[in-house]
C-alpha cells in the first residue's frame, strides 16, 4: 500500500473527527466512564483491527484508550488507517 501525499493526509483527517496527525501516524485518545469500559472499548478495537489485518498502537490509561495508527511497513500514513480510524469512529459513538 502506497503512503498517502501531505494533502491527502490532510483531506482524510478533515473527514475523520477527533484524530491528529503526529508525524507518520494519527492517534486519537476516547475517555470512556471507567476502566472496565475502557477494557471493553479496547477488546471492540482488536477485534475490527483482526478483521481489518491492521493493527494499531494501543494504550489504556484507567479511563482513556490512546489509539495510534500508521502503516509501518509502508514508512506512514496510507488508507488502511484512515479506514480503520473511520471504523473505530463509527463503534465509539
Amino acid at each position: 500500500m502506497d503512503k498517502l501525499s501531505n494533502a491527502d493526509i490532510t483531506t482524510r483527517l478533515a473527514a475523520t473527527p477527533g484524530w491528529t496527525r503526529e508525524d507518520d501516524a494519527i492517534t486519537r485518545t476516547f475517555t470512556l466512564p471507567g476502566f472496565p469500559a475502557a477494557l471493553v472499548f479496547a477488546a471492540a478495537v482488536g477485534q475490527l483491527a483482526e478483521k481489518q489485518d491492521h493493527h494499531p498502537d494501543i494504550l489504556i490509561k484507567y479511563r482513556d484508550v490512546i489509539l495510534t495508527l500508521s502503516t509501518h511497513d509502508a514508512g506512514g500514513l496510507t488508507a488502511k488507517d484512515f479506514d480503520l480510524a473511520g471504523a473505530i469512529n463509527a463503534i465509539a459513538s
